[in-house]
């Protein structure tokens, strides 16, 4: 089963995390609709974070291991939430599971199809050499060199961990994620439609949901409101938080 963090009573309110992320991600978010009375739970994908390892990994995999997890804890009934990555494995599992999601909320994603565009990440990822047992700011000197921003540096090596003593790690498995560049970018499938109230989230500065990208969004979701964080790029909830935890709470209190 999938490793969570599940915090407050109420409805329950999932939550996953985007490609190379964790369910810590969304950790500070996650306390706030807590105490806004939802129980959230926070989800790591497989092959991120504690969750399993596989070499399946596709969105109707990750689906399915969402779907075993809700009826491992006996939910069925959910509001679901995924940005990037997350939202694609939240589009899958709406559409393929309508009569267990009650609200849908996608960040930062839309169902088409995205070019792979990880590459330069990946290589700087797989240019650490973990049996010289780099430390933490070694790791960080390494990928800098394929990675020049801070930010998205200090959102990757938050998956580093001590697996032994001296001996620094990635939790993601980088190795399925290197033999499965072009999955990540797959559109859903064009006959997957989901009928319930779904909102999209669009960080103003991020180009990964275009106003011509609305119609299809409409097509495959029928009854979908589509908003506009403002100062936010593709991580629209670390970069304003504020406008991502009034748009979701207003959008779950309708």
């Amino acid at each position: 089963m999938l490793y969570s963090k599940i915090e407050g009573s109420g409805k329950p309110f999932l939550i996953l995390h985007g490609f190379l992320g964790m369910s810590d991600n969304w950790k500070t978010l996650g306390t706030k609709w807590a105490e806004a009375g939802y129980e959230v739970h926070l989800l790591d994908l497989r092959n991120h974070g504690r969750s399993l390892h596989s070499d399946e990994f596709t969105y109707t995999v990750m689906a399915h291991d969402v779907l075993d997890y809700c009826q491992e804890k006996n939910l069925s009934s959910i509001y679901l939430m995924g940005h990037s990555m997350g939202g694609k494995v939240a589009m899958t599992f709406a559409t393929a599971y309508p009569e267990i999601v009650d609200k849908l909320i996608v960040a930062d994603i839309g169902p088409k199809e995205y070019r792979p565009h990880h590459d330069q990440i990946l290589e700087g990822l797989s240019a650490v050499d973990f049996s010289k047992k780099p430390d933490r700011s070694e790791v960080d000197e390494i990928v800098s060199k394929y990675v020049g921003d801070f930010g998205t540096r200090q959102f990757l090596l938050k998956s580093l961990y001590w697996e032994s003593q001296g001996q620094l790690a990635y939790r993601f498995n980088l190795a399925v994620f290197l033999n499965n560049k072009d999955s990540i970018g797959e559109a859903l499938s064009p006959n997957a439609v989901y009928n319930g109230a779904t909102l999209f989230l669009r960080g103003s500065n991020s180009n990964y949901i275009l106003d011509e990208d609305f119609a299809q969004i409409h097509q495959q979701f029928t009854q979908a409101q589509i908003l506009t964080i403002s100062d936010a790029g593709h991580w629209l909830h670390a970069e304003n938080p504020d406008a991502v935890y009034e748009s979701v709470k207003n959008f779950l209190k309708k």
